[in-house]
């Protein structure tokens, strides 16, 4: 029998070398690679975030599809929330496919210096990122613990859903809800 499929989530703020670690990955993996910034701007020209959850979505839809065929894949979708990762691997189970949360810290300065380099060497394919918009998003951000990191512990959905697959629909509303 073959190894089933696995799900890499990696998971971190914007500078934190995810993109870096996916491509590193692919290859190493195998695996297919899903980065929405190298989407975002041949697609859309923004960084709109109803544009972006869209693309998510059908990214995981695809992602999802591919770990079914015993694909390898890669979610370079940077995951601040844990129900978010929680919601993708409970998925993932659900199609036999294993997961694993991939988790890159990165302090403010070294963010800050990173975002300011990758936007003045290569403006084409990112956006400008103001310190209120770092500082917002560092507050917004579910670091992982040790247990998701392990994969040993998985919540239950949260309070109004039926399923995990339910909550990432509501969440990625262009991802149906096709795995409970």
């Amino acid at each position: 029998m073959n190894e089933s499929a696995i799900l890499y989530l990696l998971v971190g703020l914007p500078g934190a070398g995810k993109t870096t670690k996916a491509r590193q990955l692919e290859i190493e993996a195998p695996a297919l690679r899903f980065t929405p910034d190298e989407w975002m701007i041949p697609l859309f020209g923004s960084s709109d975030p109803i544009a972006r959850d869209t693309l998510e979505g059908r990214l995981i839809w695809i992602a999802m599809r591919a770990l079914k065929l015993n694909t390898n894949v890669i979610l370079d979708f940077g995951f601040w929330g844990k129900d978010e990762r929680s919601s993708l691997r409970w998925i993932a189970r659900q199609i036999g496919a294993k997961s694993q949360v991939i988790y890159l810290p990165i302090d403010i300065e070294a963010q800050r210096t990173r975002v300011q380099a990758r936007f003045a060497e290569t403006p084409e394919q990112t956006w400008q990122m103001s310190e209120e918009e770092l500082a917002k998003w560092r507050a917004l951000f579910d670091e992982p613990d040790e247990a998701e990191l392990n994969g040993t512990i998985l919540p239950e959905c949260p309070h109004g859903f039926a399923s995990w697959s339910a909550w990432a629909a509501w969440r990625w509303p262009s991802l149906p809800d096709e795995y409970a």
